[in-house]
């Protein structure tokens, strides 16, 4: 039984399973109904659920905050690997503390602040993976710029974006160049199975520079390319920056999500004043 669930784990954390979560997270959410929504009312949902929670002392408001955020988490579709790098993180940061403090004598004074940290770390955490999981890089870079950031620093967020499906190629010719050349241990049993992973952790270490050095050759040419096609002068072009944003537009689900967002972060505000 052992032996088959350890089969089944190694055979799930393979490098393409990896790549295919965070590329459908970062480019396959474009149907959701977070993803349908403008770039503009997200940054801003994100801004206010990003900064307040940090503020805010009352386990009711925040759990509140929690249920919305995992709400919208859900409309997100978000990737399974990412979810569990956020349960991952979160127990990691603030979330063993609370089993140790139970478990070594301590009380209620010493669990509360402990779970309003936790509270915090969980809802800033979903609120990012929710905004960022909906947008693509166009309408990101669109979004920061109609708000005022400066061209070159939203294409910059943009073009790391696109970098993203690079890297990944990337990095996996790189992985199958060493296994062609190299000599995997065999995964039988489970001494053989740990001894596999801790080898392909090790190409992985060793396959970082030559991915860095790849991706910098590959960046450069996307460069030259954008300056052959006049992108310096059209971002320094007011009429081309109207066509860009022109596509930003408010709809009927935009004012429905900032209603219910309103009025629930409203209601919680009201139930912590109460209570």
């Amino acid at each position: 039984m052992l032996e088959k669930l350890s089969e089944n784990l190694f055979d799930k954390l393979s490098i393409d399973f990896l790549r295919n979560q965070v590329l459908k997270n970062a480019y396959g959410n474009n149907d959701t109904v977070i993803a349908a929504l403008d770039p503009r009312i997200l940054l801003l949902w994100y801004l206010f659920f990003g900064l307040v929670p940090w503020f805010m002392d009352n386990v009711a408001l925040l759990l509140g905050m929690f249920f919305l955020v995992a709400v919208t988490t859900r409309l997100a579709k978000i990737a399974p690997l990412v979810l569990f790098l956020f349960c991952l993180g979160i127990f990691s940061q603030t979330g063993y503390l609370l089993i140790i403090s139970l478990f070594f004598g301590g009380n209620g004074e010493t669990v509360l602040p402990l779970l309003i940290m936790t509270l915090k770390v969980a809802v800033v955490s979903l609120a990012s993976v929710t905004v960022f999981s909906g947008l693509d890089p166009d309408r990101l870079a669109n979004g920061l710029e109609w708000f005022g950031c400066p061209e070159r620093f939203s294409f910059s967020i943009s073009f790391g974006y696109r970098m993203l499906p690079i890297l990944m190629e990337e990095f996996q010719n790189i992985l199958l160049s060493y296994r062609l050349r190299g000599n995997a241990p065999r995964k039988e049993g489970i001494g053989g199975k740990v001894k596999w992973l801790v080898y392909q952790v090790k190409v992985i270490i060793m396959a970082f520079y030559p991915l860095m050095l790849n991706t910098a050759k590959r960046s450069r040419t996307t460069v030259e390319a954008l300056e052959i096609k006049g992108y310096r002068y059209a971002s320094q072009n007011m009429a081309v920056k109207r066509i860009r944003l022109a596509s930003l537009r408010l709809g009927q689900k935009d004012f429905y999500f900032v209603g219910i967002s309103t009025l629930w972060t409203a209601a919680c505000f009201w139930m912590a004043w109460q209570f």
